[in-house]
């Protein structure tokens, strides 16, 4: 299974940049392996059995199919810059060398996405197969291939699928990686030939984590069983558009064209067409917190909708993640400004997408040059890409600058289906499902055959579990559904699992030269809908809202699931890619996306989600951008790294002022209470009052919510840390040990910044009622938010004390707050010793939660990283070599690679590595050199 990022145990961190013991390590690993395997093989592997699989990267390597010579330079950090002298031969050579460097990950995604893991891993993951298949990333990908896709696109496609078998052709697995020596140990897996369809279907894994709102939608709809329509309107307030901006802010809608339209600074330019169905209809506003629409609201407490949910949400927590955290928590920075505010003159554009921690990253850095830019060769490009994928996903070429953050736009809906007989009812009437039979092959097992049904809203997602086809039989519904029959299901509408066109945007992307170009490219980046900002050497920035958005029936806005039985909650269509928000050369001279509201709700006339992010890292990015040019101040490259790296805690900001205020009887709670005395909010990993701050934040989420949300939104094992039976420092020990014994199914929220404005909304109402708690054996009862608070401090103490220690002096935030780097599938569900080889960490880290430096955690799991900057980079439009990058880990995915974690110390530490474009730049900074020859 691929990697799940939450740890609780790991090593120290991984040394394999250097070859001191580097030896020792591979003999122990090889012997390790043999016996984890249970197999005799009359010897052992040896250090060069291992060292096989590494990649050559230099001298010559021949290749069939190659029209001529092909350089593969390499820095000391083994990125590749890859320079040819046509567009297939350098896509032909992308596949070959990302093949080298990471065909295991490369083929575990593949398997994730056509919903075969089970061929490689056993019987384990034949249910994520079946909801994989269920969902059918690869078949919708083939129908793209075939239908929507451009020629040009598939002869990419097929130029790198052709580079990625030739380094697969006479390879056994061990030739290509330890993890298939492991795996060949217990299985007959053997790898097949990549295809082009393979490339495409990753951008729907990568969609699905993208994927939006789904989560709130069932949260919500969960929700009615305990809570009424007020209290759920508290735990999805408005967005606060008065503090903190949308993005676009100068342009505006034009309701005569139905288009949008640019600011007086720049022009419109082009948008082109994504070959989708535009459509006027309007909906209920553009984002307005807990949702205006009904859905099934009316039902939402009934045994049909909550049933069927629970069961999915248990379903949805087990699907892999792709490159997000199962679509929870998902974030990115990006910002660009312009030179008018630049030392240099000319626009700096920011980006660190906000991800999963996985190992390998799942960015791969490499660059794309055709030795001579012209119709037979059109690539002169550089960044980050996925293995598996040709082009470059973020980054820049010789004119043009890009990034992605997350626009969180609603492009899912649940839907709650009335089953009768072979088909489902819809407008009175009985409509035949769609079937399909799906065979799941099994290593060492029997295979198994799946039905999977569809609907004309999408695929019954609640067939894929046993126990919702049974509850769904049974359940009822009140007035406003049909009699129940045989039952109902969930199903899926989405926009990724239609045909569209995002391989063909990225190859668009790479070539744009200008504006016109680069919103032409935008209007075919259909899923997932993305933020992307721009910038240009001509001075120019820009940013531009893409996606196929859809427009919904009357009285549906997409918060809360839907009736499938009522074709007035239908799909009416798609925003228009005319209508779509974006802005250029705004009058500010800056742009700031960190998965904010995307424009106001008020000046545009269509739902684009109910659940934005709540701005508070764009606040706070906008604050530091504003406090640099304030009287004319100009802003460098390392000042873009600097607020990359900020460590500001808002929330701290508004909560310590009123913890210090409270009077605190126990002698052992104000001595941490005192920790927060000048404070300055900043949580560095050397930070004793972070520790302590965030340990309080924890608590008092669970106090003042923990206990009143459902049982489907909780969590097991929190600790109780009871009061010492004496009075002497030796009893502190004796409350560590009783650590654990708190009851099971606390709720706790997830800490997120919707969490800060909730918080923030009531926090002057001392006795609101989310202030009360119950009395537990150690504890009376709170009514008032002071009360709360003060236990909260103390649960803290306690808390950190089983942690940390009682010497408050060594609590630090980076002891808590650790990452841990897992390497894919045998990191995670390996044998301990084996995945005590293949994994590295813990590194101690600052940040947090909704900061800049968004090293993020979950209140309800526990303080380790849960997801990171996936990457860091800052694009300087006046030289594009003085650009700087970094990547979570390093180039290889072969875990004794030098390469395999080498910039991992640099990106915790904040640091950025040079990023060489120009011929010359890459010249100086190679190290290796492979030529690949016809």
């Amino acid at each position: 299974m691929p990697p799940n990022t939450t740890a609780s145990s790991g090593q120290e961190p991984g040394k394999s940049g250097r070859k001191k013991g580097r030896k020792a390590r591979l003999l122990v690993i090889v012997l390790v392996l043999a016996v984890i395997g249970g197999v005799a093989y009359g010897g052992f592997w040896s250090v060069s059995t291992v060292r096989a699989s590494f990649p050559q990267t230099e001298g010559t390597v021949k290749l069939t199919g190659l029209s001529g010579d092909v350089e593969v330079r390499r820095d000391g950090y083994g990125i590749p810059q890859i320079y040819a002298d046509s567009d297939e031969d350098l896509f032909m050579a992308q596949g070959y060398v990302q093949a080298q460097d990471r065909f295991y990950e490369m083929d575990v995604r593949r398997h994730l996405t056509s919903g075969r893991l089970s061929e490689m891993f056993g019987k384990g993951q034949v249910g994520n197969d079946e909801f994989l298949r269920t969902l059918g990333w690869h078949r919708v990908a083939e129908q793209e291939y075939e239908t929507t896709l451009s020629d040009e696109t598939k002869k990419y496609l097929q130029a790198y699928a052709k580079g990625v078998n030739a380094y697969l052709k006479g390879k056994d697995g061990a030739d290509i990686s330890l993890e298939y020596a492991a795996l060949g140990l217990t299985t007959d897996y053997k790898p097949a030939e990549w295809t082009p369809v393979d490339s495409v279907a990753w951008l729907k894994a990568m969609a699905w984590d993208l994927r939006g709102n789904m989560q709130d939608e069932i949260d919500r709809a969960l929700m009615t069983s305990r809570l009424g329509p007020q209290q759920i309107a508290d735990l999805y307030p408005d967005y606060p558009y008065d503090r903190n901006e949308a993005i676009v802010r100068e342009g505006s809608y034009d309701e005569l064209s139905e288009t949008w339209t640019g600011n007086s600074a720049g022009t419109a330019g082009t948008a082109g067409t994504a070959g989708t169905a535009g459509s006027t209809e309007t909906g209920a506003g553009a984002g307005t917190g807990a949702g205006t629409g009904t859905g099934l609201g009316t039902v939402g407490a009934s045994d049909a909708l909550q049933t069927q949910l629970s069961g999915l949400y248990d379903v949805l927590e087990n699907v892999p993640d792709a490159v997000g955290v199962n679509g929870n928590g998902i974030g990115s920075n990006s910002w660009v400004v312009s030179g008018e505010h630049t030392i240099t003159g000319k626009p700096l554009l920011a980006n660190d997408p906000h991800l999963a921690a996985s190992l390998p990253s799942v960015w791969y850095q490499m660059g794309l040059h055709c030795r001579e830019v012209g119709d037979k060769c059109r690539y002169d490009v550089s960044g980050y890409t996925f293995a598996g994928m040709p082009g470059v996903v973020i980054g820049h070429n010789q004119d043009v600058a890009w990034g992605f953050t997350n626009s969180g736009v609603d492009v899912t809906d649940l839907y709650l289906e009335k089953l009768t007989g072979e088909g489902y009812e819809y407008d009175g009437k009985v409509v035949p499902f769609e079937t399909r039979e799906e065979t799941i092959k099994v290593a060492g097992g029997s295979s198994k055959k799946i039905v999977v049904r569809t609907t004309n809203n999408g695929p019954l997602l609640s067939d894929r579990n046993d126990e919702l086809v049974q509850v769904g039989k049974k359940a009822t519904v009140d007035n406003a559904a049909p009699d129940r029959g045989d039952g109902y299901g969930i199903a899926l509408r989405w926009t990724a699992l239609e045909p569209g066109t995002s391989m063909d945007a990225v190859f668009a992307l790479n070539r744009a030269a200008d504006w016109t170009q680069f919103r032409e490219a935008a209007a075919l980046f259909d899923v997932p809908s993305q933020n992307l900002v721009y910038a240009d050497t001509d001075g120019n920035i820009g940013y531009q809202l893409p996606g196929k958005i859809p427009t919904r029936g009357e009285g549906h806005d997409g918060s809360v699931p839907a009736p499938g039985w009522d074709s007035d909650y239908d799909w009416a269509g798609y925003i228009d890619q005319d209508e779509l928000p974006f802005e250029y050369n705004p009058e500010r001279g800056y742009i700031v996306t960190a998965n904010q509201a995307v424009v106001d709700e008020e000046s545009y006339p269509h739902t684009l989600t109910t659940d934005w992010g709540y701005g508070t890292r764009s606040r706070r990015i906008t604050d530091l951008i504003e406090s640099k040019i304030k009287d004319g101040g100009k802003i460098s490259t390392e000042d873009m790294r600097l607020m990359q790296m900020d460590n500001s805690s808002e929330i701290a900001r508004l909560l310590v002022p009123k913890l210090l205020a409270i009077d605190v009887d126990d002698k052992n709670v104000r001595q941490t209470q005192k920790l927060l005395e000048g404070w300055d909010y900043t949580q560095d990993a050397d930070s004793t009052a972070a520790a302590y701050f965030n340990s309080v934040w924890r608590n008092i989420l669970e106090l003042a919510f923990g206990d009143k949300l459902p049982k489907e939104l909780r969590v097991k094992g929190r600790c109780l840390y009871v009061e010492p039976t004496g009075t002497g420092p030796a009893d502190e020990g004796q409350k560590v040990r009783e650590c654990g014994q708190r009851d099971a199914d606390q709720a706790q929220p997830d800490g997120g910044d919707r969490w800060f404005e909730v918080v923030r909304r009531i926090l002057d109402d001392e006795d609101n009622d989310w202030w009360s708690a119950p009395a537990t054996r150690t504890d009376e009862a709170v009514n008032t938010r002071d009360e709360l608070f003060e236990r909260a401090m103390k649960d803290a103490r306690w808390e950190l004390t089983a942690k940390l220690g009682k010497d408050v002096d060594g609590w630090t935030w980076g002891r808590l707050h650790r990452l841990f780097l897992k390497n894919q599938t045998l990191g995670t569900e390996g044998p301990g010793i084996l995945r005590h080889m293949l994994n590295r960490g813990p590194w101690e880290l600052g940040g947090g939660e909704a900061t800049v430096n968004a090293t993020g955690w979950n209140a309800a799991g526990g303080y380790g990283v849960v997801w990171v900057p996936s990457m860091r980079m800052v694009v300087n439009l006046d030289d594009l070599d003085k650009s700087r990058w970094i990547n979570l880990t390093g180039a290889s995915g072969h875990a004794y690679s030098a390469h395999y974690t080498d910039q991992t110390d640099k990106w915790a530490d904040g640091e950025l590595l040079p990023w060489s474009f120009t011929e010359k730049a890459v010249e100086d900074s190679t190290s290796e050199t492979l030529t690949l020859k016809p």
